[in-house]
């Protein structure tokens, strides 16, 4: 299989066009439509959202956002970690490597790496090396987190 090219997607309504074609596509939870909306402003604003491309069809998508330490919940001593939401491939492109570029794309930036699994998704995520985060409830604020630390990091969750 050639490489697959990840790309910032550009904030705008072509895009929305395009996440309408996504199963999750209406699920307030995991589609990515109405935080899109609320970031258009121009072309070339500071997009969150990732995509791949197979010929002019978007085919898989994830948002990606920077947490600077002072808001961090979840490693100690607190630092700066990626935030991943809301990853989907469109069925005809899964098991093919899309979701898999999307996560090696984000870890290129080698910082840790925070996500939430959806429903049957845990098995995807433990492939990518993601690990359960176990502690009390109260810092775990019901979301079951999965973490990925770069290679070297040894610091432990809070």
């Amino acid at each position: 299989m050639t490489t697959l090219k990840v790309v910032k997607l550009n904030v705008n309504y072509k895009t929305i066009e395009e996440f309408k074609k996504f199963k999750e596509y209406g699920i307030q939870e995991l589609s990515m439509l109405e935080d899109l909306q609320e970031n258009i402003i121009e072309n070339d604003s500071d997009s969150p959202f990732y995509g791949i491309y197979f010929g002019d069809k978007l085919v898989a998508r994830m948002s990606l956002y920077r947490v600077d330490e002072r808001f961090d919940k979840y490693f100690d001593p607190p630092q700066d970690y990626l935030e991943l939401w809301k990853l989907e491939v469109l069925s005809d492109y899964q098991h093919k490597g899309f979701g898999r570029a999307l996560v090696d794309y984000a870890k290129s930036f080698n910082l840790p790496i925070k996500t939430n699994p959806r429903v049957k998704s845990k098995e995807f995520w433990n492939a990518m090396g993601f690990t359960s985060v176990t502690y009390d409830m109260e810092r775990d604020l019901g979301e079951n987190p999965l973490v990925w630390y770069p290679e070297g990091v040894k610091e432990q969750l809070r």
